[in-house]
């Protein structure tokens, strides 16, 4: 029914329904009124105990638009109750031997609901469909309020999607058809098994359940991770650099200096041997350098970015110069790192320095927060202060809630399918690389961290010229003419692509976006003779993201052959290929190095 139609019910006049909907709106005004003055008169801490998220104005502010349109909340409820009795009645046309479509599907890609017994036993059917029938209800009343400001509609919509998923029926006991199958099957062992690795997350996290999304046991950084053969070159309290040995006979002149997230592990990039982007790159006769970040303690809560970007990347790129004697090299930087990156060139240029960098190449990075995706909703100001609360003690914000907020993004599959699988089947996750490195995580220093919020995410700072001052000197991105490569993912819930994308009307020099398939981790880390997924090019003109989708062309598999034939004419000519040790920096250990086995809190 459309929302600007006269809304008709069965058996009331038009007085006798404008009078309901006067009532409704008075009842549920006076309802409002009581919570909010109930919230005021609470002194600050236990507001902030009662709302960590600060999400009370928004949706008090979304409640306050829907009573002003109340005829909206009973077509909402009209509507879901007649498709509820459509559900009885094919469910009794079932139940009679009638072959009949289900009402309601679960969307693409949702496998919560994929088993057969949800299909074959008819209460649970029935359960499913009502489930998905009622969160489609609330996700359209929540997701579609007029005169809602945007941000407060985005909060709204992220958390009552979170709501929705925590009580779906596929999370309990009782009401998950598998789950009760295994445990009749079991004897109920499954579920004693679950308590157990639900003790052994508890003890795991300190006291909060850290659930375990993969056999821990099943991998070492050393031994069967990160194992391309390399040597440590440098090194000082932010970052290793860790230099790879060459597997041929002749390089490219210019190097490649790699700078990973500071918030995981390096060795996302070099997984299991196939997987490994270095181990490729090192292949394809380039001298390839990684940074691995410190893991941060107490000692590092006022480290700042500014701090990184003296000691991380400005160094990083003086020993590249020193091991290797070229005065110049390609740069990749990934996700944060990748942001920081695009700031340092812009101080580069600023400074006149920017002829060291021959190339530079971005996985997935922001610089432009105004499309930022889902993360940006954890930004405002109480949100903020809450954040720093909880850094306040240590100094760092712990892996804990790093890795929870980004598993939030997609929580069925991140957080939801792992409480089913680990507490109520009782069984082991598998062991995966991947998952395994997303355990893996890090701890992230306090005044970085509410920079990168601030800055960033809530103040977008970066694209307004001379708003950011880095190591003294204001910095302008539209001063970057240095030659880029721009990889987005199209399924990329952290880095969404439309924000990626921007990142290509920033700079002024020449830039090549290209599109990957899947999100933020997969569709980096795809090696060609995985022969997976796809990646769109397109040459000509486009003025906006959803312009070059339209415009572009799908191709098959990895996207790193396109990467490697747009850098390798940058390159120069081929040289002797580099040993590490044989320029002015020393050999101080073997790959992977000491931080990188530093465990997060």
């Amino acid at each position: 029914m459309d929302a600007q139609e006269p809304l008709n019910i069965p058996g009331m006049s038009e007085e006798d329904l404008a009078k309901l909907k006067d009532q409704i709106a008075a009842a549920s005004a006076a309802a409002q009124d009581m919570v909010e003055q109930f919230l005021d008169a609470q002194p600050d801490a236990v507001r902030h105990m009662m709302d960590p998220l600060n999400l009370g104005p928004a949706y008090m502010a979304m409640s306050r638009q829907l009573l002003k349109q109340p005829e909206r909340l009973m077509e909402t409820q009209i509507a879901f109750w007649q498709g509820f009795a459509q559900l009885m009645d094919t469910h009794s046309r079932k139940a009679a031997g009638e072959d009949v479509s289900p009402v309601v599907e679960p969307e693409r890609g949702d496998k919560r609901f994929r088993g057969d017994a949800w299909q074959k036993h008819a209460p649970f059917d029935f359960l499913k469909q009502a489930y998905l029938m009622a969160s489609e209800a609330v996700m359209g009343l929540v997701s579609d309020v007029s005169g809602l400001d945007s941000r407060d509609q985005a909060k709204v919509r992220f958390f009552t999607k979170q709501l929705l998923d925590a009580i779906s029926p596929s999370n309990f006991l009782f009401t998950n058809p598998e789950v009760l199958e295994a445990t009749i099957a079991d004897k109920g062992q499954n579920l004693v098994r679950g308590m157990q690795n639900f003790m052994e997350d508890v003890e795991r996290g300190n006291g909060l359940p850290l659930v375990k999304m993969v056999d821990l046991d099943a991998f070492e950084v050393g031994e069967n991770l990160a194992t391309t053969p390399g040597k440590v070159v440098f090194q000082n309290r932010i970052f290793q650099l860790i230099q790879y040995s060459p597997t041929t006979k002749t390089v490219y002149e210019t190097p490649l200096v790699i700078f990973p997230p500071w918030i995981n592990k390096y060795y996302i990039l070099d997984l299991s041997a196939e997987k490994s982007f270095v181990r490729w790159a090192v292949a394809q006769g380039f001298t390839v350098f990684i940074v691995s970040w410190v893991n941060p303690d107490s000692r590092y809560r006022d480290v700042t970015l500014d701090d990184y970007v003296r000691e991380g990347y400005l160094e990083a790129f003086g020993a590249v110069k020193a091991a290797t004697g070229s005065p110049d090299m390609h740069v990749i930087g990934y996700c944060v790192a990748g942001t920081a990156l695009a700031a340092v060139l812009a101080l580069l240029h600023a400074r006149g320095e920017a002829e060291q960098i021959k190339s530079a190449t971005f996985f997935t990075a922001q610089v432009d927060f105004s499309e930022a995706g889902d993360l940006a909703l954890f930004t405002d100001d109480k949100q903020i202060a809450m954040i720093d609360s909880l850094m306040a003690d240590k100094g760092y914000l712990d892996k804990r809630a790093m890795a929870l907020t980004f598993n939030m993004l997609r929580s069925n599959d991140l957080i939801w399918s792992y409480v089913v699988n680990n507490y109520l089947m009782g069984r082991e996750p598998m062991a995966f690389d991947l998952l395994y490195w997303n355990c893996d995580s890090t701890n992230m220093p306090r005044a970085l961290h509410n920079t990168y919020l601030r800055d960033m995410y809530r103040d977008n700072k970066l694209v307004e010229p001379g708003a950011i001052t880095l190591d003294g000197t204001p910095i302008d991105l539209s001063l970057v003419k240095t030659p880029t490569y721009i990889q987005a993912g199209r399924e990329d819930h952290i880095a969404p692509p439309q924000s990626v994308y921007k990142m290509r009307t920033h700079f002024s020099g020449p830039v090549r976006f290209m599109l990957a398939g899947s999100g933020h981790i997969a569709g980096v880390v795809n090696p060609p003779d995985a022969k997976k997924y796809q990646h769109w090019t397109y040459d000509g003109d486009h003025d906006s993201y959803d312009d070059f989708v339209a415009k572009a062309t799908e191709h098959a598999g990895s996207w790193w052959p396109d990467w490697l034939a747009w850098l390798k004419p940058q390159s120069g000519k081929k040289v002797t290929a580099r040993q590490p040790g044989d320029g002015k920096l020393d050999v101080i250990e073997d790959a992977p190095g000491a931080y990188v086995k530093v465990k997060g809190d």
